[in-house]
């Protein structure tokens, strides 16, 4: 996800089966602030086939590191 984003992977978040593949969730960091607390972090989920090919990905959710609830975009 870092090579596709460009932004720092903290890690995968989830995984599940699919047709032939998997569906991935992985947290990234968005936007670093000081303190690190206040970190902008996002879910990627990354759609890969069962040779392990990327089929596509988006940018799920936003929300403040600590914090459950999504934030609206920017």
């Amino acid at each position: 996800m870092t090579a596709l984003t460009g932004r720092e992977a903290q890690g995968v978040v989830s995984l599940e089966p699919a047709d032939g593949g998997w569906h991935v969730g992985v947290e990234v960091v968005e936007d670093r602030r000081v303190p690190s607390s206040t970190d902008v972090l996002a879910i990627y989920e990354a759609e890969i086939d069962g040779r392990g090919n990327l089929v596509r990905y988006a940018r799920g959710r936003r929300y403040a590191r600590g914090k459950g609830e999504g934030i609206a975009p920017t």
